[in-house]
C-alpha cells in the first residue's frame, strides 16, 4: 500500500465530498473538521458517484443521491437500504497541511 498526496486540507470543503483518482481507484474524500475519510466512489447498489451525495457529519455518513443509501465513512457499510453491500474504505491521513490517501482499500471484503 502506498500513500498518495491528493491535495491540501484547505482544498477540501468541510462537510462535503470530493472525487479523486488514487492509483487505479476513484475515491470519494470527505472532510469533517480536521478529519478526512475516503471511500470508494461508486454506490454498491446503483453504481452512482457517491461524491455527488450529501454528507451527514453527525453520523459520519455519505448518502447516495439516487436512492438514499447512507454509507459509513468509517466502515464503508451501508446503514440504510436499498444498498446491502459495503464500498471500499481507504486509509486517509492529514500530514501537516496535506491530505494523503492509500492506493489500496483498507477493508479486504469490500476491496474493489
Amino acid at each position: 500500500m502506498t500513500m498518495h498526496r491528493i491535495c491540501a486540507l484547505s482544498d477540501l470543503v468541510d462537510g462535503a465530498a470530493a472525487k479523486f483518482e488514487v492509483g487505479k481507484h476513484i475515491v470519494a474524500v470527505v472532510r469533517i473538521g480536521d478529519v478526512v475519510y475516503a471511500i470508494g466512489n461508486r454506490c454498491s447498489h446503483a453504481n452512482v458517484a457517491l461524491s455527488d451525495g450529501e454528507v451527514d457529519c453527525d453520523n459520519r455518513e455519505l448518502e447516495c443521491v439516487r436512492h438514499g443509501s447512507a454509507f459509513s465513512l468509517e466502515t464503508g457499510k451501508p446503514n440504510t437500504l436499498p444498498a446491502t453491500q459495503p464500498v471500499p474504505v481507504f486509509v486517509a491521513e492529514v500530514r501537516g497541511t496535506d491530505v494523503y490517501i492509500s492506493d489500496q482499500p483498507n477493508n479486504a471484503k469490500a476491496g474493489q
